[in-house]
């Protein structure tokens, strides 16, 4: 697909073959001078079909996979431009997680915190990819309708799920104007109803809120409205691998409400943790027993994961997604030290800041080579390389100047493209096979506590309830202890540690790299001002900015294709 006109409504070129499993995920190209709908919708193949390519426009980069050509964005470089190496770069290494020396699509001044409308090319690619994920869940619900259905010859196939269907498509839509909102604010909205050559109209970030909230109300059947006949997400852990439930759909919304105060000036602490609790005592999505086991190569049997972006090494290949998270973090002396899944293939441009060094105790910090899990660490979750010859935490070389040597900085190796077992995964080393945890359930724990702290309708002592089940958990101590591991110290706190700025450093030690930190920062007014790390607006040990780079700007090509738009207070409007 290529987003060739100005509106960003994509023509759909193209669709995935969806599998019980999600597993086949190889693109079967179109004719382009054939209808979609005649070549596409014949089949209910065809309509899961399109559904898998709404999942896919979020995992992978392009229509022949492996960074094989044929991109999704026109003129933008496929490596760069998949959705979770996107996030990575608007999200993480803006903040005091991660940094990054690259210079390339303008991923210094995302570093830096020095952006504008028109010198980042990663901002412009993750506008883009997130309406052609809307453009893709517009083109399904347009089509899956029972009159088209019926006229096609594929109604008593179809008649059965297609609701589940629509309401999955509608949940991927509704996930990405959460996301516009939280990045950009006020921007255009497209639905299935504006016409192709319509030109879109830009909504507040008020508006684009309230549309994405009662779009997931409505597909977790709370509509107010009678329910028959309704889209409607099937019930928390009853779908198909990798597709979302209305667990996702409560996650979300939780998620939303959250930053509710921080997006649109609204309290919803009381729905946060009403939404955050719904998840929580479905009893579906348990804490999985161990971290570490999280983010490995046969994380598919990962309970704890609400919504994964399923990634394969054979049959979903791109240098976005957990391939980049474990490449660009690790390089390859480092698997001399330990099994990283990708043997010399790692870039090594990726390493963490002093700042989430310095969010754990200093004794879990250091890497040890007889123990390359970790297992004798009291917090399992400080996963760092130290152990590289001549390697330090500090970012910066002997002239205090930032450095591409990845000796400068540690490494931070959550990410690992092995099995529990400490095998490469069966699909090898050149891709990875970690799926991607967008949401899942000790996020949930931590946003509860923290609306609670904020002002919600629940007692102190649930929400150290909640932060101490992450933590032990973490820990591997009281009920998660497991024999030969380590578990002399329990993660519980007291009472009087729980404030919102240990749930802070909480949420860094608990969610490093899984694309909130940003979001956390704005929402604890600690994004642009009264908080520095390293390199942030350009020196060494970080400075304050302007307020305006708590929203990104519009990129100036759409200001330029659409000139109805008005630009984010700060930005020049060319």
């Amino acid at each position: 697909m290529k987003l060739l006109n100005k509106n960003i409504i994509a023509i759909l070129a193209g669709f995935l073959m969806l599998t019980s499993c999600f597993g086949d995920l190889d693109t079967m190209p179109l004719d382009d001078n054939q209808l979609v709908s005649e070549q596409v919708y014949k089949t209910k193949d065809g309509y899961m079909g399109v559904l898998a390519k709404c999942y896919s426009s979020l995992i992978l980069t392009g229509q022949k996979g492996g960074d094989g050509g044929d991109g999704d964005l026109e003129g933008a470089n496929e490596g760069y431009s998949g959705y979770v190496r996107l996030m990575f770069y608007m999200t993480e290494l803006n903040t005091d997680n991660c940094l990054m020396p690259s210079s390339s699509n303008g991923l210094r001044k995302c570093l830096n915190l020095q952006w504008d409308a028109s010198n980042a090319s990663v901002i412009t690619w993750t506008y883009q990819r997130l309406y052609m994920a809307i453009a893709y869940s517009n083109e399904f619900l347009r089509e899956c309708t029972p009159s088209k259905m019926q006229d096609r010859g594929v109604w008593s196939e179809m008649n059965g799920e297609y609701l589940n269907y629509r309401a999955e498509a509608r949940f991927i839509r509704a996930y990405c104007y959460a996301t516009l909102c939280d990045l950009f604010g006020s921007v255009p909205f497209i639905d299935e109803t504006v016409g192709v050559k319509d030109i879109p109209v830009q909504q507040s970030r008020a508006e684009i809120f309230k549309y994405a909230e009662n779009e997931l109300k409505e597909i977790a059947g709370e509509s107010a409205t009678e329910q028959a006949d309704k889209d409607v997400l099937k019930e928390a852990g009853q779908n198909e691998y990798a597709r979302v439930d209305k667990a996702a759909a409560w996650f979300l919304l939780s998620r939303m409400y959250l930053n509710a105060e921080s997006w649109i000036n609204e309290n919803h602490y009381n729905d946060c943790l009403t939404y955050s609790n719904k998840v929580i005592d479905s009893g579906k999505y348990p804490l999985a027993s161990d971290y570490r086991h999280i983010f490995l190569a046969d994380n598919n049997d990962c309970k704890e994961i609400v919504w994964r972006l399923v990634q394969d090494g054979q049959k979903a290949q791109s240098s976005a997604g957990t391939n980049f998270y474990v490449k660009a973090f690790v390089n390859g002396p480092m698997n001399e030290l330990y099994q990283t899944g990708v043997g010399s293939k790692g870039w090594g441009n990726v390493r963490a800041k002093t700042t989430l060094v310095a969010a754990f105790d200093a004794s879990d910090v250091e890497f040890n080579t007889t123990d390359t899990w970790g297992n004798n660490k009291n917090d399992k979750r400080a996963q760092f390389m130290t152990a590289l010859p001549n390697q330090k935490k500090e970012t910066w070389d002997d002239n205090e100047k930032m450095t591409s040597t990845f000796t400068c900085g540690f490494g931070y190796i959550k990410w690992r493209n092995v099995t529990k077992d400490d095998k490469i995964s069966a699909s090898g080393d050149t891709y990875s096979s970690i799926d991607y945890p967008m949401f899942r359930t000790a996020d949930a724990y931590l946003m509860a506590a923290e609306a609670i702290l904020r002002g919600a309708n629940g007692s102190r002592a649930t929400a150290l309830d909640y932060i101490n089940e992450v933590r032990m958990r973490a820990y591997m101590s009281d009920k998660y202890a497991v024999s030969g591991v380590s578990s002399k110290v329990s993660g519980k706190i007291t009472d009087s540690q729980l404030t919102l700025d240990f749930i802070l450093g909480e949420r860094q030690r608990e969610l490093a790299t899984e694309l909130v930190r940003r979001t956390d920062l704005i929402r604890f007014n600690k994004f642009t001002t009264g908080n520095n790390w390293d390199w942030k607006n350009g020196e060494r040990l970080g400075t304050d900015v302007d307020k305006k780079y708590e929203l990104f700007p519009i990129p100036e090509s759409e200001l330029t294709n659409n000139p109805t738009l008005k630009q984010n207070d700060g930005y020049s409007n060319k």
